[in-house]
């Protein structure tokens, strides 16, 4: 499991879907000053975004997982 998100979290990044996921995984590293750091910290709210979806037998909450992204960007 932890792999696939790593491999969906790449993917996202390299699209940039949802928009602004590159530039709130960038403001990440700035942060972090390290970017596999950074994935960990990206990989979280993936994660949880994930679990709701699951939890609540709903589509991914996009908004959400910039929301929880953009947070853990600020310094």
């Amino acid at each position: 499991l932890h792999m696939s998100l790593h491999l969906a979290l790449e993917e996202q990044l390299s699209i940039d879907q949802p928009r602004g996921i590159a530039e709130g995984f960038n403001r990440l590293i700035l942060k972090c000053k390290d970017r596999h750091e950074a994935l960990h910290e990206a990989l979280e709210c993936l994660a949880e975004t994930m679990w709701r979806s699951q939890r609540d037998n709903a589509p991914p909450d996009a908004a959400a997982y910039l929301e929880c992204l953009m947070k853990r960007a600020i310094p």
